[in-house]
């Protein structure tokens, strides 16, 4: 009986450690393995989506892919080309998870703690409500010539076999509980990649009426020496005069990838000239230079105090070269089909057709448009901020005078199908409106000035190569008059083109005339409809369809030249199949004719 009694004992015993330590949840994950792949291409597949379910790293002889929904807020689906780090048929990897800082990392060629390639897959975030966290190991995976060997989770081992693919379940937990898990002090041994957590810490200071300044100090975490701890010195000059109470909130974030590594940095002064006790940063009078991820040299001409601001957002763009391959060859193709638009256009000008003017205005500012786009990469880096501003202005200008000409486009077929017995306006009214109307925001926001210059677009897979172009600038003053001009305009163009093309369908529908071909008439107005309605596109660029939506959009709207052309192609094809009948005629004019002699009828 004694011996027994010690045996349960010992596994009375076990149990009680074993519950004492399942109380504490991961603080952060780690698993590493060797992908043993061929000699050809290779290539990394991410596709991440937001929720707690689970993580696959799976791999073949050509490919290695992490899959799963672990994130709180990051979404990505992206293919990433391993070529130019020259890795070896048998590559070491390590795939980092931290829940409070929604980030994800891989590493390759890690042969020691340091060192390899870093690829961060999911950008830290501002804490979340609820974290994935505690992973577990799933359902298993089979062996196979290529794969994953090795495969261990932080130092555990798991198989020494090649294996095609490992997952892990994750559990949803509050973010807060985390935070006082690791202010209370962790007994699990942190990785040396492994961030500080970035939970906040806040101290609230009452300066009162005879405040003289004060010290505020970090609250200290355990194991943290106090040598490493942080104090701010509150001066007597934020205190002031307009209120007999006031407070500050000093708040600590612990973790600095939030604010440096995989986001843009900008050089900036506290210019104190109008009011000491205001914060004002100025881009004035420095110049930034990023020396790779860590590193970045402020170039100034003056001297005040100075301090290096991180841009959260926008985020790094994924598919940016893709993006820009499809938008250079657009915008070449559709300078080359507007110009031979325009010839066409120039040698109809004769005619008594009353919508060329209207034709031609359209083709000449989506030619300049196009022509300023695909210029303007080459610019930025030839000329920088000398040359910039003009081509920016020049672009927005243009940009602008092509969605005011599809306006026209819109207003002219409304004008077609509902004011049949009104003659519309001359074409010198047309060319005000098109091309001196907005010319005029353009001028404004020149002699404000700070509105143009070089905009540099960070790829998510290298953010320290982004790609320059002429446009306006990344400060508050351009934001907002991108908005209330192209924005707002953008808007107004899209409603009124949809609504257009639902109106002008119910007009026409019960026409006989329109009956004969409807396809092929339908087909015409919907392209008419086509110029400007697709850049209706960029408001839905969010959630789980984003890429496609912006890949669409940027196939749309940079072969929108080409699709202008084509519509003229199909009106001329209807007049020849029609016999040069009204039916088919690419005049407005005598379209107009047809339809006020059907009027005449009824």
């Amino acid at each position: 009986m004694e011996p027994r009694l010690r045996d349960n004992l010992r596994v009375v015993f076990v149990l009680i450690i074993f519950s004492a330590g399942s109380s504490e949840h991961d603080l952060d994950w780690k698993f590493c393995g060797t992908w043993r792949h061929g000699k050809g291409s290779l290539m990394l597949n991410i596709n991440l989506t937001t929720g707690c379910s689970e993580i696959s790293v799976s791999a073949n002889n050509s490919s290695l892919s992490i899959d799963g929904q672990i994130t709180a807020q990051c979404r990505r689906s992206d293919r990433i080309p391993l070529g130019k780090f020259g890795l070896e048929e048998e590559t070491p990897f390590c795939l980092y998870w931290e829940p409070i800082l929604d980030q994800l990392k891989l590493q390759l060629n890690q042969k020691e703690e340091v060192g390899g390639e870093n690829l961060t897959l999911c950008w830290p975030a501002r804490m979340q409500r609820s974290c994935c966290t505690d992973l577990s190991y799933g359902a298993n995976a089979d062996e196979a010539r290529y794969g994953i060997k090795d495969g261990m989770v932080k130092a555990d081992p798991m198989s020494d076999k090649i294996m095609t693919a490992y997952s892990f379940k994750g559990d949803p937990i509050d973010c807060k509980t985390l935070c006082v898990q690791e202010s209370q002090g962790s007994s699990q041994v942190n990785m040396a990649s492994r961030a500080q957590h970035p939970c906040p810490h806040s101290s609230e200071v009452e300066m009162k009426e005879d405040f003289r300044g004060q010290n505020v100090t970090a609250p200290t975490t355990r194991g943290v020496s106090a040598e490493s701890t942080v104090t701010v010195y509150l001066p007597p000059a934020l205190k002031t005069a307009a209120k007999l109470r006031s407070k500050v909130i000093c708040t600590f974030f612990k973790n600095n990838s939030l604010f440096q590594k995989m986001h843009l940095r900008r050089c900036v002064s506290w210019d104190t000239r109008k009011d000491p006790s205001q914060v004002n940063w100025l881009e004035d009078g420095c110049k930034t230079e990023q020396k790779g991820p860590k590193y970045t040299e402020c170039l100034c001409n003056h001297l005040t105090y100075f301090t290096v601001l991180v841009q959260m957002e926008p985020r790094p763009v994924r598919h940016l070269l893709a993006l820009t391959a499809i938008t250079s060859l657009g915008c070449a193709v559709s300078v080359i089909s507007c110009v031979a638009l325009i010839i066409y256009l120039c040698r109809k000008r004769r005619s008594k057709e009353q919508s060329i003017p209207i034709h031609l205005g359209l083709a000449v500012s989506l030619a300049f448009l196009n022509l300023l786009f695909f210029l303007t990469g080459i610019l930025a880096n030839v000329g920088g901020e000398s040359v910039c501003p003009w081509v920016g202005a020049g672009l927005h200008y243009a940009l602008l005078s092509s969605f005011t000409w599809m306006g026209i486009e819109v207003f002219h077929t409304f004008w077609l199908v509902y004011m049949v017995f009104i003659p519309p306006p001359k074409p010198y009214v047309w060319n005000l409106v098109g091309f001196v109307l907005p010319a005029l925001p353009i001028i404004i926001l020149a002699a404000v000035g700070d509105i143009y210059g070089v905009r540099k677009v960070v790829p998510s897979d290298d953010v320290s190569n982004p790609y320059l172009m002429c446009w306006m600038k990344e400060n508050h003053e351009a934001l907002l008059a991108h908005y209330f001009t192209t924005m707002t305009i953008l808007a107004v163009l899209v409603s009124s083109g949809v609504v257009m093309l639902f109106l002008v369908y119910r007009e026409i529908r019960t026409r006989e005339e329109w009956r004969q071909s409807r396809v092929a008439f339908l087909s015409i107005w919907g392209l008419s409809c086509l110029f400007g309605t697709t850049w209706g596109l960029t408001f839905l660029d969010f959630g789980p369809l984003s890429d496609f939506v912006l890949f669409l959009s940027c196939i749309l709207n940079s072969f929108q030249g080409f699709f202008l052309m084509l519509r003229f192609y199909m009106l001329d094809w209807i007049r020849k199949q029609a016999g040069g009948s009204a039916l088919g005629s690419t005049s407005t004019g005598s379209t107009r004719q047809h339809m006020l002699q059907s009027q005449e009828k009824s």
